[in-house]
């Protein structure tokens, strides 16, 4: 008799397991890690020439008093992420210096703007994996430089907030237009 109330006991426990877990809310779908792009990322074409970056770094640094932003350094990087032009106004923070190429790589290297990694983030669940991709800078900032629809480098802001230095890369990078 002990042995079927032992086992009767663990046929009703599991059954109760069973229907609890059936009554278990859906488990809600992952958010993306970036937001989805309509069809693949732009080719990278001819990386932007030190004459062209000049002038995006012009516009970028003619947006700073325009956004409120204190001084920013402003990075301007190749298809390869590498230097072409950097300027830091008078008075930048140190610290700022490499943000801004920080967030020119990663706009490069990844085809998109650095926001989208910030948006990313911002909305938790599978966003949160962005935190180890070494090289995906997650602060508004960094924007790919485009020309005939291709990448051709990135801008990289740095220095104010994260939307200041976003106002003041879209303005460089409408430069190149």
């Amino acid at each position: 008799m002990p042995r079927t109330i032992l086992a009767l006991t663990a046929i009703a426990f599991v059954a109760a397991a069973g229907t609890a877990q059936a009554q278990a809310p859906a488990a809600q779908p992952a958010a993306p890690a970036a937001p989805a792009a309509s069809g693949p990322p732009p080719e990278y074409g001819v990386s932007i020439s030190t004459a062209e970056a000049k002038k995006v770094a012009a516009a970028a640094i003619a947006q700073v008093p325009k956004s409120g932003s204190p001084p920013d350094a402003v990075a301007i990087v190749d298809t390869g992420g590498e230097l072409v032009y950097f300027e830091r106004m008078e008075n930048t923070q140190i610290g700022s210096v490499q943000v801004a190429i920080d967030k020119t790589r990663s706009a490069v290297l990844f085809r998109r703007s650095t926001k989208a990694f910030e948006d990313a983030l911002a909305g938790g669940g599978a966003g949160l994996r962005l935190l180890s991709v070494r090289t995906a800078v997650p602060i508004e900032g960094g924007v790919p430089l485009m020309a005939g629809g291709k990448v051709v480098g990135a801008i990289g802001a740095s220095g104010g907030s994260a939307q200041q230095d976003g106002q003041v890369a879209q303005a460089g990078a409408a430069a190149l237009k």
